[in-house]
């Protein structure tokens, strides 16, 4: 007697990671299980009978999506489409997918199978590996050039100061002050590459706080000619940090936002400079490689001309500026703090649009293995 338990099939798919979609010989929709619902943001009861183009073919892909799915109804052929882009409310998505023609009992009304995984969150860590490991090879060659620089400057510095006092000259000191000036200067601008020596001092800390520090410090600071919102969700939880260099985090950010804006007047027209920030809770994301099921998100938006296309993949890079004044040192130490912390600065910029996203995880318990 065979006590195998009967399957529920259509179960078993419906639990299935992977989005499966059956498509009709008229290429229409027959069937999606309940990961395709998701990745599609769309239920089954509406999706029934719409044309699977609808859903697959993104308008700037030159791939013959039609013709593929018809040839491997005539001929059975299955394929492969590796990080293909479809487009879902507005969004880019990547996935892969496999197209191949079921075995299906009912040879007048064949069935195709497409099996999508969509690949967006691998694609972002491959991403964030690489621009992590850039950093850091960028990091320690500019420490290591900032102390080559360093040690003669102390010599020159000295060095000065004795010429200045032999040559007791008023009209030499104008010069042998400029030398000194000079050096102190770029005496400053090595110990800002350098980073701070001290170590994070790790305090359960109310990320409103800092925030509301920086506020205050960009209101002093800017006379209240750039308007200042604040959209904070209050319920969020504490987060391990070091409350002042947060604060040196969000305050960079927020200065080099006041400052695009300020040198930027003509783009202000007919509205007016302003700065948002928020905090969220965001769910399932993906910080140095590792799955968050939660994270605090604080975003600093501000409506001014945008970074320059041409460096928006570096922005985060010791040197590289899209301001005239700038050092270039600012975004590279503020992402470098926050990787001290465990979490990681994103930006996203167009025109009239400059979010600079800070993530922080906020309890190891949430952190997914």
């Amino acid at each position: 007697m065979d006590h195998t338990p009967a399957i529920d099939y259509r179960l078993l798919v419906d639990n299935l990671a992977t989005a499966i979609l059956l498509v009709d010989r008229d290429l229409n929709i027959f069937y999606l299980n309940s990961s395709c619902e998701a990745l599609f943001d769309i239920s089954l009861l509406r999706a029934s009978g719409m044309p699977v183009l609808n859903l697959l073919h993104a308008p700037s892909d030159e791939f013959n999506t039609e013709e593929a799915l018809k040839n491997t109804l005539e001929t059975s052929q299955p394929y492969t489409r590796r990080d293909a882009t479809i487009n879902v409310n507005f969004k880019d998505i990547h996935v892969d997918y496999t197209v191949s023609l079921l075995n299906y009992s009912r040879p007048y009304h064949p069935l195709i199978l497409i099996e999508l995984n969509p690949i967006d969150r691998r694609l972002k860590i491959s991403k964030e590996e690489n621009l992590i490991q850039q950093h850091q090879v960028a990091r320690q060659l500019i420490r290591g050039v900032a102390h080559e620089i360093k040690n003669p400057l102390g010599g020159i510095r000295g060095a000065t100061q004795l010429l200045a006092r032999s040559l007791n000259d008023p009209e030499y000191k104008e010069f042998t002050d400029i030398i000194i000036s000079e050096v102190d200067r770029l005496r400053k601008l090595v110990d800002t590459m350098l980073g701070s020596r001290h170590l994070p001092s790790y305090k359960s800390t109310n990320i409103h706080e800092p925030l509301e520090r920086v506020r205050s410090l960009i209101i002093n600071q800017t006379k209240k000619k750039i308007k200042i919102t604040r959209d904070y969700d209050l319920s969020l939880p504490d987060v391990y940090a070091d409350r002042d260099q947060l604060i040196q985090v969000m305050l960079n950010i927020g200065v080099n936002a006041v400052q695009a804006m300020m040198e930027n007047k003509e783009f202000f027209v007919d509205h007016q400079p302003e700065l948002i920030l928020r905090t969220r809770i965001q769910r399932l994301v993906t910080i140095n490689s590792v799955l968050n099921r939660s994270a605090v998100r604080i975003d600093i938006e501000d409506n001014g001309p945008g970074v320059p296309e041409e460096i928006i993949e570096s922005v985060f890079y010791p040197l590289v500026t899209g301001r005239a004044k700038g050092t270039g040192l600012g975004l590279s130490i503020a992402q470098n703090i926050m990787h001290q912390h465990n979490g990681m600065i994103e930006c996203q910029s167009v025109p009239g649009k400059t979010v600079f996203s800070l993530y922080l995880p906020w309890e190891s318990d949430h952190v997914a293995k």
